[in-house]
């Protein structure tokens, strides 16, 4: 049984990869356009959202015993943190790629509360600060795309 929270934690084994929390969130990118581009619905895109959250608490919780508190072979919170990053953004290459550059630039230095959201017990610290990160993400890409708008009014 073990074995299963080991490999949903590390998303499949990426959480052992050097970098693995920026390759978690290039191959969230990937799996998100090419789902997005063969006709998955917005509403089963927050749907998965929700569900790589709820499964990446249960999963951070479990492997704690084993790996220690936040290890950086849990990479299921970076998957998340880009799903949120990616919420309502045009599906272009352009914007995934601003979304995955801003988002990691938000996991990585981790202000305006980032860092504080780590300290949550169990799974929800490790999963609250990069979904905090995918929510400041996805809140300045809507408003650079409302700047976008509205210069074109």
């Amino acid at each position: 049984m073990m074995q299963l929270p080991k490999i949903t934690a590390g998303c499949l084994g990426i959480g052992y990869i050097k970098g693995g929390g920026t390759i978690a969130a290039m191959v969230t990118c990937f799996l998100w356009w090419k789902a997005v581009v063969n006709g998955v619905t917005e509403e089963t895109m927050i749907a998965a959202t929700a569900a790589i959250i709820v499964i990446g608490i249960w999963a951070a919780y479990v492997v704690e015993k084993d790996w220690g508190k936040d290890s950086s072979r849990v990479v299921i919170d970076e998957a998340a943190g880009m799903c949120i990053s990616l919420l309502f953004i045009p599906v272009s290459w352009p914007w995934i790629l601003a979304a995955l550059v801003l988002f990691r630039f938000f996991d990585i230095v981790k202000p305006l509360y980032i860092r504080k959201a780590e300290s949550l017990p169990g799974g929800w610290g490790v999963m609250a600060d990069d979904i905090l990160a995918g929510i400041y993400t996805n809140l300045l890409l809507q408003l650079i795309l409302v700047i976008i708008a509205w210069q074109h009014l």
